[in-house]
């Protein structure tokens, strides 16, 4: 069953859903996405098969605070987290690299990494992907996300319209060891905005 409670109160709604096992229709700082628990198979599944999205395609960890998706990152280096600390939150999605395969069912070798600062507060990650058909088109507005998306989903979260253009990707994996970043997916940020906000870091 659907449920609609307005952004202010719906962390503990989304809380409740992701320890559940749900599967959650949510506002980021981009587009609308689909989110749950990133270390239930079952649940990841559901998603992947709400988007018709291949299995073997990885997804993103999405974090509600910079300090909670750092504490998941014990290895990281003093650059690397400097670098994340200059793009995060923001319309980014980083990619790292992942020599402990951490959250295997988010990826493999490289871990994709959000954060959002909306006014929803969870303590824990969430696996997360667009609200969309795999390959279609990216969701603005709640009622831009297919009606089969939205009536299957066991929470659905109403964050108006947004910006509406998808994350920029960027590839981080070798930053710590004076490797360079390099954009992926062109998105929300632009190069000349991520060269600047990496200035003093890189």
């Amino acid at each position: 069953m659907n449920a609609r409670p307005s952004l202010a109160a719906s962390s503990e709604a989304l809380r409740e859903c992701i320890v559940g096992g749900g599967v959650a229709l949510f506002p980021t700082d981009t587009v609308y996405g689909l989110c749950c628990d990133p270390e239930s198979a079952a649940a990841v599944a559901r998603l992947y098969a709400l988007k018709g999205r291949p299995a073997d395609k990885p997804a993103a960890l999405l974090c509600f605070s910079l300090a909670t998706a750092l504490a998941l990152l014990p290895e990281a280096g003093e650059r690397t987290r400097a670098v994340l600390g200059a793009l995060l939150p923001g319309p980014v999605t980083v990619l790292l690299a992942n020599p402990l395969r951490r959250f295997p069912l988010a990826g493999g070798d490289l871990l994709g990494l959000r954060v959002i600062d909306i006014g929803l507060s969870l303590a824990t990650p969430v696996l997360q992907s667009s609200a969309n058909r795999s390959g279609g088109r990216d969701a603005r507005r709640l009622q831009d996300v297919a009606r089969a998306i939205r009536d299957r989903a066991d929470l659905v979260l109403d964050g108006g319209t947004l910006a509406g253009k998808p994350s920029t990707v960027i590839d981080l994996s070798t930053i710590e060891h004076g490797g360079r970043w390099r954009v992926l997916r062109p998105g929300a940020f632009s190069e000349a905005d991520i060269a600047r906000a990496l200035d003093g870091p890189v």
